[in-house]
């Protein structure tokens, strides 16, 4: 990179360091809106607030619950090679971006829309240059334009060809060299920032920075501040248009437009009411349709149909009418007798200079733009009839032609109760009598416009008090849950919450960590040990009490297999962590060890390997302890073999011989020897575990005789089709033929669930509910003790059978990656009661019923649509369970397939790709034995339809 380029030296090393930084940036651009982020397969987690350009009626709140994968996905979207990506604006995409390509340039997204929409919103002129096919195209940008009119979109030649113009959706990347000249016009913007601030003037990130890249606008930009050097710098770089055409989106301009959305029926891409404080129902009206999030209600409130309550503390007395929204706003005690009109929005700012936050109140569909001469209104009403209610003039509003409610100097500075008081009179809710005393009290003091609020906000300030709002409601509902609660909130996003006052905040969680004792013994008939543990351990953390927690994590996956095995079978665990000669009974055979007469017998179990479709996570303890789990897997063998397997023989000689299919052998002379834990690198824990849950060492079976175990897995390592539960399955069911036990599929499964339990690997029933039971089946499990397991099979058509085997490709990736350390965290997270998790596991449950439905009716496409989503939701699940590889492998299948997905929990392993159609599977196939940049095996499999 020339030197010569940069105002101070930036050395190379320096450049290459900033270029491998994914900068993840969130933009409070455009006239101060803040915005929240998307992640890349289109889900949006980040909790802020943010102000509309043509909406008095701000902020307006989206929620969402996490910040979770952006920087797995900033990864894999800049191939580790760094970037920008930007979001502004009031549009919240919802799509899966996993298939964009973008240029490796600076780019903006757009969708098509039509003429009236677009003059309200800014519009991108591509040039007609470029590439597209059916989903895209990628051409040039020529200008920009501000809501313009239909005459302004003619004149720039912005019509498309169907008559529609392309909206910016406020959505800009920047890669490749682009990136490269912004990271050096960083390096060396001390001098910039300097000027800027000893100038005191302005430079808009989206505004300045996108004009830079685009030449129509060099001439507008260099008489903004420091323009000329944006355009020296930044300007040789071409930016594009990426124009999705099935982009979704939502957009957010008008407070009218959030409360359609959240009392709509797509109101779940939103988000999830938390942190909310609602008194007991028969001390308060709050309607059923009301959205109540972060804020703290008092007794003695009503509140209307689908009225939206965000970040705010309402006092007794206080009246919220229907359809309103109020936001940031902290009303004190003793606030009688204020109302808030329906269709009407409140919210508070502090700005700077002022001791008191100054309420700012409107209509829900007041639009500040439209002048007092075209029927323009506040509070709903006509400026006119507004003033001659009143008895307020024009020129105590206006002082310039310009008259609309942007620019009106309609609200008051003065003490806190006297604001509200006057909102009331200004919103036309006081009588006549008291008019004048109104009028003489509003005119007197100072007061402020949109316009002037939306200069003076003081931000530092206003993000101090949600701050402390947040953190003050989070800790009085975590006491609440540690004190008399079942512990069904989030206490690490509670804490979080809590530390963000850094003055007391550390001490507050402190003090938590003295009520653990008491919600253990209050609660211990109810509330899971694990989730107990688990609260301690977010306690401890949030206290900076590190090694203390550590220790208590171990408690935490103890209490686990404990709660596990006490779900499968009574009185189970116990026996299971000695090394003794004692018997027990594991419904097993409780008399085979009394004989002492050698007999020689020998057991081979063969076993399929398991694809699944949808569900997996649901089957996983302690979701599968507390709820029900739903998952549609199917059996499947190999290059015509069944490859998972065991063969067990008893031996004159006595102790005990294991090996393997990779030569690892191993002798153990005293059986009853065996006892966990086991270590995580040994190869032989799987058959010891074994051992131990079938009874044979503390059964005393081998007494008199020897033992011999071989086992195999023909496919490789790491390959997420259910490997290690299959193979225990194998084990499991040849030691109980071996002693003539009980090896039912349903026992052998409940007892592999307890087996991974001590191996320390975790995990559900359903891979080795897939290799036992054949076919394809629908399998729900039912919460208590002990566990039940329903196993549906589906009555496969010889139709469904042969389209299936014709149109679903299994690949192995090459890729590798073990499961242990993910389902740790997705475990932590559930024992942490995180919403965003909880939610997407359900909807995989609910999905498993779907693809059911779908398959027993032979719809194979929409199967298809369901392993779509069911990948998108893994994603959230786990951000890493996708790689660069792996995103190039599905982009290059896309076109091809109706669905893809990686099996079990993915990062690696197998793939399955279901294509449009026959003939594009042996396409598909083709294509990628072809492709030298896939070194991957497509596999020849069947439906394993035997047992």
């Amino acid at each position: 990179m020339p030197q010569e380029s940069c105002e101070t030296e930036v050395s190379t090393p320096m450049i290459n360091f900033l270029r491998k930084k994914h900068i993840l940036l969130l933009h409070a651009g455009g006239d101060s809106k803040r915005v929240p982020w998307a992640n890349p397969m289109g889900k949006v987690f980040l909790p802020l607030p943010y102000l509309a350009d043509d909406d008095p009626d701000g902020p307006v709140p989206l929620l969402f619950d996490h910040i979770l994968a952006i920087s797995a996905c900033a990864r894999q979207a800049y191939k580790n090679e760094g970037g920008l990506f930007i979001m502004t604006g009031d549009v919240l995409p919802c799509f899966d971006a996993s298939a964009m390509v973008l240029p490796d340039t600076s780019c903006i997204i757009t969708v098509p829309i039509t003429l009236d929409i677009a003059s309200n919103h800014g519009v991108i002129v591509a040039s007609k240059t470029g590439d597209s096919d059916e989903s895209f195209s990628v051409n040039p940008v020529a200008n920009l334009l501000q809501k313009p009119s239909v005459q302004e979109l003619n004149k720039h030649h912005a019509v498309l060809d169907d008559g529609r113009t392309l909206l910016d959706t406020g959505i800009i990347a920047v890669r490749g060299k682009a990136w490269e000249d912004l990271v050096t016009l960083s390096c060396s913007s001390q001098p910039l920032i300097s000027q800027l601030v000893n100038t005191k003037k302005e430079m808009s990130l989206y505004e300045d920075l996108v004009a830079a890249w685009v030449p129509a606008k060099h001439e507008w930009l260099k008489s903004r501040p420091l323009g000329e050097e944006l355009v020296k710098r930044l300007g040789k770089q071409t930016m594009y248009s990426y124009c999705a055409y099935d982009l979704l989106f939502l957009h957010f301009g008008t407070s009218s437009e959030v409360l359609d959305h959240l009392s709509g029926t797509g109101s779940r891409l939103v988000g999830r009411r938390h942190l909310c404080s609602i008194p007991a129902t028969t001390m308060s009206d709050i309607a059923s349709s009301a959205i109540i999030i972060s804020s703290k209600i008092s007794p003695d409130v009503s509140i209307g149909d689908d009225s939206l309550i965000y970040d705010s503390s309402i006092s007794s007395g206080v009246q919220i009418g229907s359809l309103s929204v109020v936001v940031g706003v902290n009303l004190p005690e003793k606030t009688d007798n204020f109302l808030l009109p329906d269709r009407h929005c409140l919210w508070e700012v502090p700005l700077i200079g002022c001791t008191e936050r100054v309420i700012v109140y409107c209509g829900l569909h007041d639009n500040p733009k439209i002048p007092f001469s075209e029927n323009g209104t506040f509070c709903g009403k006509p400026w006119e009839k507004v003033l001659e209610d009143l008895g307020i003039h024009e020129k105590d509003l206006w002082s310039s032609k310009e008259k609309c409610l942007w620019n009106a100097k309609v609200f008051p500075v003065v003490a806190y109760f006297d604001m509200l008081r006057l909102a009331n009179w200004l919103m036309g809710l006081e009588n006549d009598e008291k008019n004048d005393g109104f009028y003489n009290l509003w005119k007197m003091s100072k007061r402020v416009s949109l316009e002037e609020l939306h200069r003076s906000i003081d931000f530092p300030q206003m993000c101090l008090i949600s701050s402390n709002h947040q953190a003050d409601l989070a800790a009085k509902i975590a006491k609440a849950s540690l004190s008399f609660g079942l512990l069904g909130r989030n206490l690490s996003q509670l804490c979080q919450e809590i530390l963000q006052v850094e003055d007391s905040g550390e001490k507050i969680c402190t003090n938590f960590l003295e009520l653990c004792p008491n919600f253990e013994s209050k609660s211990s008939k109810i509330v899971p040990k694990s989730r107990a543990y688990q609260v301690q351990v977010d306690l401890l953390r949030a206290c900076n009490k590190h090694e203390k927690a550590i220790e208590v994590e171990h408690h935490v996956w103890a209490a686990v297999a404990d709660e596990t095995a006490s779900a499968v079978r009574y009185g189970f665990k116990e026996h299971l962590f000695q090394s003794s000669n004692q018997t027990a009974s594991n419904g097993v055979n409780d008399h085979a060890g009394q004989s002492q007469t050698f007999f020689h017998k020998k057991v081979k179990v063969e076993l399929p390997v398991r694809v699944d479709f949808v569900g997996g996570w649901s089957d996983t303890p302690p979701w599968s302890l507390e709820r029900a789990g739903c998952v549609l897997n199917m059996a499947i063998t190999l290059d015509d073999s069944l490859p998972i397997g065991t063969i067990i023989e008893t031996t004159q000689t006595l102790g005990l011989l294991i090996t393997d299919d990779a030569s690892n052998e191993l002798y153990v002379q005293n059986i009853s020897s065996i006892v966990p834990p086991f270590d995580d690198n040994d190869p032989f824990r799987l058959v010891k575990s074994a051992l131990l849950v079938t009874g044979v060492v503390h059964n005393n079976i081998l007494k008199s005789m020897g033992l011999r175990v071989k086992t195999w897995a023909r496919i490789p390592r790491g390959s997420g089709l259910g490997t290690s539960s299959i193979l225990s399955a194998a084990v499991v069911k040849g030691l109980i033929r071996l002693i003539d036990g009980d090896e039912s599929n349903e026992n052998v499964a409940r007892l592999v669930l307890v087996l991974e339990q001590i191996m320390g690997t975790g995990g559900g029933w359903q891979d080795q509910i897939g290799g036992l039971y054949p076919g394809i089946k629908f399998t729900t499990s039912f919460p208590g003790i002990p566990l039940r397991l329903q196993v549906i099979p589906l009555l496969s058509s010889p139709k469904l059978v042969t389209e299936l085997q014709d149109r679903l490709l299994v690949v192995f990736t090459g890729q590798v990656r073990l499961a242990h350390q993910v389902l740790q965290k997705v475990v932590t997270r559930y024992l942490q009661r995180d919403n965003l998790l909880i939610s997407s596991i359900k909807r995989l449950a609910e999905l498993a019923r779907t693809g059911r439905e779908a398959l027993m009716n032979c719809h194979i496409d929409k199967l298809g649509d369901i392993m779509m989503e069911t990948w998108r939701l893994h994603q959230e699940l786990d951000p890493h369970c996708s790689n660069q590889f792996v995103d190039n492998l599905f982009t290059f299948a896309d076109s091809y397939c109706c669905g893809y997905k990686l099996v079990g929990a993915g990062g690696g392993g197998f793939a399955l790709l279901l294509a449009k159609n026959a003939e594009n599977a042996l396409q598909l196939k083709r294509a990628l034995e072809e492709n030298r940049m896939f070194d991957v095996k497509v596999y020849n499999w069947k439906v394993c339809l035997d047992d």
